[in-house]
């Protein structure tokens, strides 16, 4: 296919604007306390070797697509025992969270910027046998020069926003050119599998998958600290609020206060999405007239909230209640990872704006392992109601686990389907 001119001037602009958008990134990797050194990774310079043999790259965009991929990365490895694998992303908090899970024979890379001389580079070293992109990661020259390279590329749990849809749709020669490229794409549905044909994806190569994020791991523990923490807490009951965003933390103290009338020695343990906003929530927590305790001073579990305000410790807080509340859902941001919550053994309540899980949320409902909420009020009769009522949590804890179980084990088809089309065998 010709090169559309769009294209062609995408790429004359990334050559004249590469010195700045390079600065901007460096400096950002910069004051995340990330070394010089690493983040002239985003320039394409790469700091660690190739290793010998067959290379598979994963590229994802920050901390969810990051992670997702990972139990991918474990099953796709015992599949292939001489392989190596490389995982890219754009930001210092999903190279942190990476690297405390880093499958077998992996390595993690800043993603080279979008412009001719960072990728020149990133591919030169890397030499890729095959690529795997992640949900909507689809930087042009990224994609075509990889291509041009011939190296054998895939996209996985494809989801394209409705704005996006719309875009490419005005861009026909431009989304074909593209998506000509990949091997095989899988979406996360069948109504994104037609949106991406629609788009003029290759038909033969689209398929439905998984969402990928049903499948990462269960989320990494330290045991001394969930024993001493148990110990702290003793005999008091205990519910979580997960992942929030600004408006949710006042909404999750409110219900608190109302279950604090009933229940006076329950204990939320209040988990912010963004750690760096925890000096923010704290005067939340102080300005509702609330009595806390906070982990980033090095406080055990006590008070009538409990601030876990740190980076990569959710899988711990989980450990101390079967309920859990995730936020991103109560205000139109789409919803956290209901998968993380149901490995851990919790039931999940959640509030109404969970579209980039919808269908997980309907049948995660429809089994009796996750709950909807409205608003305060709705959150502390809910919450109220698994507190009183230990068969109903019971079952609500099982279907989770079991729903979870259950969608872990279609992971090695979707390892398999990669490998074949990829032709890694």
């Amino acid at each position: 296919m010709r090169t559309p001119l769009l294209y062609r001037v995408y790429v004359v602009l990334s050559m004249a604007l590469v010195p700045f958008a390079a600065h901007l990134a460096i400096k950002k990797l910069r004051n995340a306390d990330v070394t010089v050194h690493r983040a002239h990774e985003r320039l394409g310079q790469a700091t660690e070797n190739r290793a010998d043999g067959t290379l598979i790259w994963f590229h994802a965009a920050s901390v969810g697509e990051s992670l997702s991929v990972l139990a991918l990365i474990t099953r796709m490895g015992v599949a292939l025992p001489q392989a190596h694998f490389l995982i890219t992303s754009g930001t210092p908090t999903s190279a942190a969270l990476i690297a405390q899970r880093m499958p077998p024979r992996c390595v993690h890379q800043f993603a080279p910027l979008d412009a001719p001389g960072p990728l020149k580079r990133f591919l030169r070293h890397w030499r890729p046998d095959a690529a795997i992109f992640v949900e909507s990661e689809l930087w042009p020259q990224m994609l075509r020069r990889t291509y041009a390279s011939g190296t054998a590329m895939a996209l996985v749990n494809a989801r394209l926003s409705e704005k996006s849809l719309r875009a490419w749709a005005k861009r026909p020669r431009l989304a074909t050119y593209l998506l000509e490229v990949f091997d095989l794409i899988l979406t996360q549905n069948d109504a994104m599998a037609e949106a991406m044909v629609r788009i003029h994806a290759p038909a033969p190569k689209v398929a439905r998958g998984q969402n990928l994020k049903s499948f990462a791991g269960p989320l990494p523990r330290d045991e001394d600290l969930i024993f001493d923490a148990r110990a702290a807490l003793g005999h008091r009951p205990v519910w979580i609020a997960a992942s929030t965003h600004t408006g949710e933390e006042q909404i999750a103290l409110t219900a608190h206060k109302k279950l604090l009338e009933t229940h006076p020695d329950l204990l939320l343990i209040l988990v912010p999405r963004h750690p760096e906003r925890g000096t923010e929530v704290a005067q939340l927590i102080a300005d509702a007239g609330i009595e806390y305790t906070c982990r980033s001073r090095g406080d055990m579990p006590a008070g009538e909230v409990y601030l876990a305000d740190t980076l990569g410790e959710l899988g711990n807080w989980f450990a101390l209640s079967e309920i859990v509340f995730l936020g991103g859902s109560l205000l139109p941001i789409g919803g956290h990872n209901p998968f993380e919550v149901a490995q851990s053994g919790a039931t999940v309540l959640s509030g109404n704006h969970v579209f980039n899980f919808a269908e997980t949320y309907s049948a995660m409902e429809a089994v009796g392992a996750a709950r909807l909420v409205a608003d305060a009020d709705d959150l502390a009769v809910k919450v109220d109601n698994l507190l009183r009522d230990s068969h109903s949590r019971d079952k609500a804890v099982t279907a989770a686990k079991e729903f979870a179980q259950e969608e872990t084990g279609k992971l090695d088809t979707i390892a398999a389907r990669l490998i074949k089309a990829l032709r890694l065998v």
